[in-house]
């Protein structure tokens, strides 16, 4: 059964114990008034016509006595007044009392006798006897009687109103009872359960309208910061699980990159005396003054090409067996000069022009001199190789101020390298890729995939970072930040 249903239904039984307990004593306090008022009315009533009756019958005589009784009882319409004897003789019925005579034996002691629910035939009537003195000296007596259907029809009446008035109460009540029952419990009660059992199929997204102010609407509140926490609690999983993919995809990454360094290793050993036998031979006959322009032609690509494959060795090895870096203060405007100077053959040969601001003053940072180079050139040819058609590559050299990446502390001072682009550009499908291994864009043979994680791999190993910000068709400009040199390192370094 509903809880508002159970509500409604004891409210209404106590409306009816209280009504009902209310009418009874209500009734009976009645009746115990009416009883009194009767007993004194009938003794005051008493009192004086014993006192006219006596009286006449002393001046006059006992018939003018009895018909004073008569006349008092002509007047009086709910009231019947005789004159009775009581020593039992035959005075006809008229005379009688309508009480046995022997129950009347306390009349000859001057006692007022009343004796109440007596019938007289059908009717139910009260009847109270007064004694008087008779001249004659008979025992007589006066006879007040009343009927009691007007005081059993009244108490039926007041009954009824009473049963009729707790009915109209109990309803009244009972529907007052069902409508705030289905406001403020059954609805408020429904809602809570519905949402409960969505909670329960996993659907946190709906909360309650709750604008009670009661333990229900309470429940309403706790209900829905319920779901808050187990949305947060479950994002927080999911977080957690996302983690804890990302590092298995790293340790599977990390077995695989053990795996290329110990191939690495074999190929290093198994073809690196071949390519150097063939890439020195190649170059003998190649030096060789009977060479024709045909072989000579031929000799230059296997020589190239053998160029190629000891250098994708040598990255292969530097990938996976780097050691860890020498930092030392370095001057990184000379490193990037340097690095320049080096690459520029190959920019002239793509139709790429190399340009780099000036700068006058050296800026120091805590690098590897040498794998800062490998970095450095690993983007540059990465741009060059970008620019099919040509065009410029611009690499700046500066001091900036910036929050490092997972630091909560405020900006510090970085060497900040930016080199930038003309060329196609990385669709930003492929940015999030392009620092895992083996992952290229570019055709085939023109990239290994190993050039952008090494200069990745290098930088961080450096307490650096890199980012990156290319637009399809436009360009693509790579950000590389290094932590600067100490000021004792830098003084020593001047020295030096």
């Amino acid at each position: 059964m509903k809880l508002a249903r159970k509500l409604t239904i004891a409210l209404i039984l106590g409306i009816f114990a209280v009504t009902g307990v209310s009418a009874y004593v209500r009734v009976t306090r009645e009746i115990a008034f009416f009883e009194t008022e009767r007993r004194q009315l009938e003794r005051l009533l008493g009192r004086v016509l014993r006192a006219s009756v006596e009286a006449v019958a002393q001046s006059q005589d006992e018939t003018g006595a009895q018909d004073l009784v008569r006349h008092a009882d002509d007047s009086v319409s709910d009231v019947r007044i005789r004159w009775v004897w009581l020593d039992g003789n035959e005075d006809g019925a008229e005379a009688r009392p309508a009480v046995p005579v022997d129950e009347l034996s306390g009349l000859r002691h001057g006692r007022q006798i009343v004796r109440s629910q007596y019938h007289e035939g059908d009717e139910e009537r009260r009847y109270a006897y007064i004694p008087i003195s008779a001249p004659s000296g008979r025992a007589a007596a006066l006879e007040i009687s009343e009927s009691l259907q007007q005081q059993r029809s009244y108490l039926r009446t007041s009954v009824l109103h009473g049963v009729v008035a707790a009915l109209v109460i109990a309803t009244v009540c009972g529907i007052i009872a069902i409508v705030l029952g289905l406001l403020f419990v059954g609805r408020p009660i429904r809602a809570l359960c519905e949402q409960a059992r969505r909670v329960g199929a996993g659907d946190l997204s709906h909360r309650l309208n709750v604008q009670q102010r009661d333990e229900i609407g309470e429940l309403g509140h706790e209900l829905n910061a319920m779901c808050d926490r187990l949305v947060d609690a479950n994002r927080q999983v999911a977080a957690e699980i996302e983690a804890k993919i990302a590092a298995v995809e790293q340790l599977r990454h990390a077995d695989r990159l053990k795996t290329v360094g110990q191939l690495a290793s074999g190929i290093a050993h198994e073809l690196g005396t071949p390519l150097n036998v063939i890439l020195g031979r190649a170059k003998r006959v190649r030096a060789s003054t009977h060479a024709t322009e045909e072989l000579a032609s031929t000799l230059d690509v296997i020589t190239e090409m053998a160029e190629r494959m000891t250098t994708i060795i040598r990255q292969l090895l530097d990938f996976a067996r780097r050691r860890g870096p020498r930092l030392g203060a370095r001057d990184v405007v000379e490193i990037t000069r340097h690095t320049l100077a080096m690459l520029s053959p190959i920019a002239e040969k793509r139709g790429v022009t190399l340009r780099t601001l000036e700068r006058s003053a050296p800026l120091l940072a805590e690098v590897d001199e040498n794998q800062l180079q490998q970095a450095l050139t690993n983007l540059v040819l990465n741009g060059i190789q970008a620019m099919d058609g040509g065009g410029t590559l611009t690499v700046d050299v500066a001091t900036t101020r910036v929050q490092a990446p997972r630091d909560e502390g405020a900006d510090t001072e970085h060497v900040h390298i930016t080199i930038a682009d003309q060329g196609c550009g990385i669709s930003p499908d492929a940015v999030p890729h392009i620092f895992e291994p083996f992952f290229t864009t570019k055709g085939a043979g023109e990239g290994t995939g190993l050039g952008l994680p090494i200069a990745y791999d290098i930088v961080r190993e450096h307490g650096g970072w890199i980012t990156v910000d290319s637009t399809p068709g436009v360009g693509t400009r790579f950000d590389v930040f290094l932590r600067p040199a100490r000021v004792d390192a830098a003084t020593d370094r001047a020295r030096t």
